[in-house]
């Protein structure tokens, strides 16, 4: 019986691949908690004193989302692959309900005047930012799907988009507030690089879907601000203020 003989990069990626995607998982998992600890996890989460159902809601999705993360990730390191792919389809589901509730609680705390402690800008403005953050997502999750018969892509592009939801737990992050607002898109960039970093170590380059999405979230993260304080943007956001007051 012939053996088929792995190149020596993709053979180590595959070896190691299950313990560095469970390990980012936890530490996806860790930052969330760390960052919502004090609001929602630890003041009682359904009992939590959050300004309305649908942040609720959305918090208690946005959970799920992490673990069901957590839970995929462990089904491939246990073998079971073809359970994991009968839930993917499950998974994509709750991707896309993510985008309308996270688009609903935006739109909620915009309507409310909220801004994070030491944004510069307004509400209007502010509300740039979580929109396009979850039209980048969207757009991620999409791609991911799409890759779903290409492993090695399919997992790095649904890693990044998990990654580029991190911004209002590292927000949250009490100890960090010193930094900000630099700190949070820094911190989401190392989260990149260590995945770079593990690309070039197991794969011997960057993956191509690892270079494309990566640059997606630089874009993302860096284009809320300008385009939130056009008039443009102000004109639309006003117009959603509006419609959700009426």
């Amino acid at each position: 019986m012939a053996t088929a003989v792995l190149p020596k990069g993709e053979s180590r990626g595959r070896r190691f691949d299950d313990l560095f995607f469970s390990a980012m998982a936890l530490l996806i998992l860790t930052t969330v908690f760390v960052g919502f600890a004090r609001t929602y996890f630890l003041a009682g989460i359904f009992r939590a004193p959050l300004p309305s159902l649908i942040v609720h809601i959305h918090g208690a999705v946005f959970s799920s989302w992490i673990l069901f993360l957590i839970a995929q990730i462990s089904l491939v390191s246990a073998g079971r692959v073809d359970l994991h792919r009968r839930l993917g389809l499950a998974g994509f589901g709750l991707a896309s309900l993510m985008v309308i509730l996270g688009v609903l609680a935006a739109t909620n705390s915009m309507a409310r005047g909220f801004t994070p402690p030491g944004f510069p800008f307004g509400a209007l403005t502010f509300y740039a930012i979580p929109i396009i953050e979850m039209v980048g997502f969207a757009t991620l999750i999409y791609f991911a799907y799409r890759s779903r018969s290409n492993p090695a892509a399919h997992k790095r592009l649904i890693l990044i988009a998990t990654i580029l939801l991190l911004f209002p737990a590292i927000d949250r992050i009490r100890a960090m507030d010193a930094a900000k607002p630099f700190f949070t898109s820094i911190f989401v960039y190392i989260f990149l690089l260590i995945l770079i970093t593990y690309d070039f170590w197991s794969l011997g380059k960057v993956h191509r879907a690892t270079i494309w999405a990566s640059a997606f979230v630089v874009i993302v993260t860096q284009a809320g601000v300008p385009i939130g304080n056009t008039a443009v943007w102000h004109e639309f956001a006003g117009w959603v203020r509006t419609l959700s007051r009426s």
